[in-house]
């Protein structure tokens, strides 16, 4: 998990928020991959990335609006990447801890459980997700758990936050 700090000076505003990501190796490369809304409105050098207490910016985001993913290319090699699990063998029931920066506190994790699979037909957001495949869990999600990881009790990243249902 990566606190994530995208911000936006487009037309003399500026936005700061924050989410999470995940860092995943492919070959011997790291990526961060997060939610599309956490960084949608930044260009790749208003990102901001912290991990062990260093800032980076990523080199490169590709975006998937219709699954509200991103994956940023960085060049660290020093960082520790996710170990994925399986999110079909996940069964309702099964003890799971969400880890992110709610309300931009960072580093912290919640636990509950699966209380649903499969959930679709969602309204997220003004763009929508188009493919929804969700994991439902009474594990606390909260503003800046997005884009973080939602780990078995393996320790494997089976899912990421991506919303919240709320009032």
């Amino acid at each position: 998990k990566q606190p994530i700090s995208p911000s936006s000076n487009r037309q003399s505003s500026y936005v700061e928020e924050a989410g999470s990501g995940i860092v995943l190796r492919h070959g011997d490369r790291n990526f961060i991959v997060t939610n599309y809304h956490v960084i949608e409105n930044s260009a790749v050098s208003d990102i901001r990335i912290e991990a062990d207490g260093k800032w980076f910016v990523p080199n490169r985001v590709v975006h998937d609006r219709e699954t509200d993913l991103s994956v940023m290319f960085i060049d660290r090699s020093d960082l520790v990447p996710a170990q994925l699990g399986n999110s079909a063998t996940v069964d309702i029931g099964e003890f799971v801890v969400a880890i992110g920066s709610p309300f931009g506190l960072s580093h912290s994790v919640s636990y509950g459980i699966v209380s649903a699979m499969g959930r679709r037909d969602l309204e997220l957001g003004p763009q929508g997700v188009r493919y929804q495949n969700f994991i439902q869990t009474d594990a606390s999600i909260n503003p800046g758990n997005s884009g973080g990881p939602l780990i078995n009790l393996r320790g494997e990243v089976i899912g990421i936050n991506t919303a919240i249902a709320s009032n």
